[in-house]
């Protein structure tokens, strides 16, 4: 299978006009980051204690919540509580930003591809089912875009083979599944807040689970291994007992999450609306197929709105004739090396050269979206 075009297309500066991304930095931001500078913590302190309680309430995750640097911290410490090891065989999406694999080859474990569903770009249940076997153990999953992925179908193939399902929620913070949030549904969520998501704290991550006993084995292994607890009450006698890693949240950046959950419902209700707008203006034009399968299962967290055009480059061209950046932003993994892997991915291989995403940020006004859209009504 031929690769896609190459798109050699430069990043745009917002004054060139409506750019692909922008943070979303909430209005209280600089105020808390700097009473935090004035204070006596800002590294991991009581700040990011406060934002994994109110997380934990905000999100109605019903397990505890363990904050860190990024959200591939928090996914390397969902696999270590996983208890995944090495050469252990873990179903992952095809589709998705390495971040999601990588960390498995930190173990040694071996990442096994499922190929998309085209319509979703989430991982494929029917692949799903010809690969899981005796030898998988655990499934990993990604929420495409902000659109949940087909839990219960997951769900059930987990149960059946006794197996923990993790769920990289990096795009879907707000999402739910059958009216459950997610991180309600799976052993282990991730969430990402790196700088470009619906909430930030410049970059970090958090992982829930569902099992409260694993909460003292989860703040461990991000310092060091140590018990801070202890630690800060001048215990010194403790031992470490496991390999741990230097993955926690700092209290400046927990700050600017503090900020970003006061607004947080308006946040998501703006970026739905952007989303809804391209719904609307995109369905019925000949040519365009938006991803999502529109199961009434599943809200969309809005993280991406994502098409499927024929001449792909020539409409990101279009696009960009008239100041609109575009891309495509993840990549199929199984062409990075550092996986090794030698199969084939049909489904793939069928919207490999045809996925597109358009803007969708805070910055951008519904009239920008209408602009957007009467581009690409036009044809290229």
């Amino acid at each position: 299978m031929a690769r896609a075009p190459k798109n050699d297309l430069p990043m745009m500066s917002t004054d060139e006009g409506i750019v692909l991304f922008h943070p979303h930095m909430p209005k209280k931001a600089k105020q808390y980051v700097c009473d935090t500078l004035d204070g006596r913590w800002i590294g991991q302190g009581p700040k990011v204690d406060l934002f994994e309680a109110r997380f934990r309430a905000q999100f109605q995750q019903p397990g505890p919540c363990v904050s860190t640097g990024s959200g591939t911290d928090a996914l390397h410490l969902a696999y270590l509580l996983a208890g995944i090891k090495p050469g252990d065989e873990v179903l992952v999406p095809l589709f998705t930003c390495t971040a999601t694999n990588i960390p498995l080859l930190y173990i040694g474990a071996k990442p096994r591809f499922v190929d998309v569903d085209p319509r979703t770009l989430n991982l494929s249940i029917e692949d799903l089912k010809r690969k899981i076997s005796d030898r998988t153990r655990a499934i990993v999953c990604v929420h495409y875009g902000g659109l949940p992925c087909d839990m219960a179908e997951i769900r059930a193939l987990a149960d059946q083979y006794r197996i923990p399902v993790i769920e990289d929620a990096a795009h879907a913070l707000g999402a739910t599944y059958d009216g459950k949030p997610l991180g309600a549904i799976s052993e282990f969520t991730m969430y990402s807040f790196q700088a470009i998501k619906q909430l930030t704290t410049g970059d970090g991550g958090l992982v829930t689970f569902l099992d409260e006993s694993l909460a003292p084995l989860a703040r461990r292994l991000r310092w060091f291994g140590i018990d801070r607890t202890d630690k800060q009450k001048g215990i010194w006698d403790n031992d470490i007992t496991e390999v741990g890693y230097k993955y926690q949240m700092t209290d400046i950046g927990a700050a600017i999450g503090l900020a970003g959950l006061e607004e947080f419902d308006q946040t998501l209700a703006y970026r739905r609306a952007l989303y809804r707008r391209y719904v609307e203006n995109l369905k019925k034009v000949s040519g365009i197929a938006i991803v999502n399968d529109f199961d009434p299962r599943k809200e969309h967290a809005a993280w991406l709105f994502t098409i499927l055009v024929e001449s792909r480059l020539e409409c990101q061209l279009k696009l960009r004739s008239r100041r609109i950046e575009s891309a495509q932003t993840h990549f199929r993994n199984d062409r990075y090396t550092v996986f090794g892997c030698n199969e084939t991915f049909p489904a793939m291989d069928s919207i490999d050269d045809k996925y597109l995403v358009l803007p969708l940020h805070t910055r951008m006004s519904l009239e920008q979206v209408d602009s957007i859209c009467e581009v690409l009504q036009e044809g290229w």
